[in-house]
């Protein structure tokens, strides 16, 4: 099973939406147990082929009862709700989804400077028992929650461990028109993270729902 740390954002319901669609269970966490149940019905009834895959919970459920676990919570909260939950998610593989930015008037979107490089190294920091793995950063919310679209884009997965980088890309995958690809140490995620602030700049300028691909390269 797939655990959401936060998944009742647009980020979260869209990847959980699409996993259970390729037939992997999911569980949607969030601070409160109701909203996290909230989500994973209204997810539910979007595909009721698949409600079945989809539950939901508070994050402390969705740590435990997921064998990889999503970080998909704004950058802000992300320091405290990881400390309170590395008992749950020590031993496990943890992909952090999150991209830190800010937004000033005049210039749109930018990366927010993080200390420790990026939000994927923070939580690594933090939780020093899991395998922290930067992935799916940019991928397109509203894209993934539309069904009938195909994602149609790379996910760049950054992560000291050669296995987990390996399963996440394999994971990317299994959503229709995304292709896992290797983006080396996790000290690369804060390039990965910094690019979602572009992606956005360019979508309101364009009025669409873009997200990246990489070309010259063959297979993995």
């Amino acid at each position: 099973m797939i655990g959401f740390i936060g998944g009742t954002g647009p980020e979260g319901r869209g990847l959980a939406l699409r996993f259970a669609m390729a037939g992997r269970d999911v569980f949607i966490g969030s601070r409160n147990e109701e909203r996290g149940q909230q989500i994973a019905d209204e997810l539910g009834a979007i595909i009721p082929a698949i409600a079945s895959k989809i539950k939901g919970g508070d994050n402390k459920q969705a740590c435990e009862a997921g064998d990889m676990v999503l970080i998909t919570t704004p950058f802000e909260g992300q320091k405290d709700t990881l400390q309170a939950l590395t008992n749950e998610l020590k031993g496990k593989i943890v992909v952090n989804v999150i991209a830190p930015l800010k937004f000033e008037k005049g210039k749109g979107a930018m990366p927010e400077s993080v200390p420790e490089g990026s939000a994927a190294e923070q939580a690594q920091t933090i939780l020093t028992d899991s395998i922290v793995v930067g992935a799916f950063q940019n991928a397109s919310a509203e894209e993934l929650l539309d069904p009938e679209k195909s994602a149609d884009c790379d996910v760049i997965v950054c992560a000291d461990d050669q296995d987990a980088k390996k399963q996440v890309m394999e994971l990317a995958e299994t959503i229709k028109g995304m292709r896992g690809v290797d983006g080396g140490k996790l000290f690369n995620a804060k390039v990965v993270e910094s690019i979602t602030a572009l992606i956005i700049n360019i979508n309101r300028v364009y009025k669409a729902h873009a997200s990246i691909k990489i070309t010259g390269i063959d297979g993995h």
